[in-house]
């Protein structure tokens, strides 16, 4: 009787040709067009950002030469570039805080809406419908010094005594577009949080009440425990959004008066096509990449966190 041979305990790994005979051709010519989409629209001005802020390109000079990390170190050493960054900070800071309070608030208030919560919905996520474009055209008419809707208000009631200039004054400015940003941001806020409200079991919250926990209690252990990660994520996506935002405090402000609203995307918007320093611009948006990629990795260990404490 022939026995087999021995098996020499090695497997042989199929070659480069014979995997791609394996692959789903139909499948990879499906995903291929969004593939090459993505590359086209994120790596290659990705790559490109990164290529001209290690050189001196300005956009009026043909030829540029290669500096490393010059870009960088003068960058650091700028005072306008750390008043925007203190200003970028400031602004998605308190942006944040606003429409989370106050998208909190108007969530649980619209889960306790039992009549014309459709109609209460869908009056306040309005602000969110409409382009950046016509809300900062927009509020630019009505906080107009002349012919605006709010000077105008504030002088007939008495709060003024005239006209006030409110986007030209330096102690209103950044306050009166913060509350714009916050107006315009809170319905995000609002309607994801009313959907995680929506998930929290209800026997749960029954148990809290019949263990006798107050109402306070019942929002920190049930209800918080079950949206904490929607409101995390929340978080991560409008830090990012925020903090990248251009179109707004440009089309009210333009960065002004002076610079006290300008932010990095604002400078790296007047270094490069202002100055025509398209390589230090270029360094700005690495340094802009580079810190809301650190701040999303912090963000993200604790969502990560707190998903591994509710399973």
């Amino acid at each position: 009787m022939n026995t087999p041979p021995a098996s020499t305990g090695t497997v042989r790994r199929p070659g480069i040709w014979q995997k791609c005979t394996n692959l789903n051709w139909t499948g990879v010519l499906f995903v291929a067009p969004s593939v090459i989409l993505v590359v086209a629209l994120l790596f290659y001005p990705l790559g490109s950002a990164v290529f001209y802020s290690l050189t001196n390109k300005n956009l009026i000079k043909a030829n540029y030469d290669f500096v490393g990390l010059a870009n960088f170190s003068e960058l650091l050493q700028d005072p306008t570039y750390w008043r925007a960054f203190a200003i970028s900070i400031k602004w998605t800071a308190l942006s944040l805080i606003g429409q989370l309070g106050l998208g909190f608030l108007l969530a649980m208030a619209l889960d306790r809406i039992r009549h014309l919560s459709g109609l209460f919905r869908t009056l306040l996520i309005v602000p969110w419908a409409f382009p950046a474009i016509i809300i900062g055209f927009g509020w630019k008419w009505i906080l107009n010094d002349v012919y605006g809707f709010v000077p105008n208000a504030l002088r007939d009631i008495g709060l003024t005594d005239g006209l006030v200039a409110l986007l030209a004054d330096p102690d209103a400015v950044f306050w009166v577009v913060l509350g714009i940003n916050i107006w315009f941001g809170t319905p995000l806020f609002m309607v994801n949080i009313l959907s995680a409200l929506k998930t929290v079991p209800a026997d749960q919250l029954e148990a809290a009440v019949v263990d006798g926990a107050s109402a306070f209690q019942r929002f920190r252990y049930v209800t918080l425990q079950h949206i904490r990660a929607v409101i995390g994520l929340l978080v991560v996506l409008r830090t990012i959004w925020v903090f990248n935002n251009f179109d707004l405090l440009f089309l009210i402000t333009g960065g002004g008066p002076g610079d006290l609203t300008t932010t990095l995307p604002i400078y790296a918007y007047r270094t490069g096509w202002g100055l025509k320093q398209l390589g230090m611009a270029s360094a700005v948006t690495i340094t802009l990449l580079v810190f809301l990629i650190v701040v999303a990795v912090i963000l993200f260990r604790f969502i990560n966190r707190w998903e591994r404490e509710d399973r």
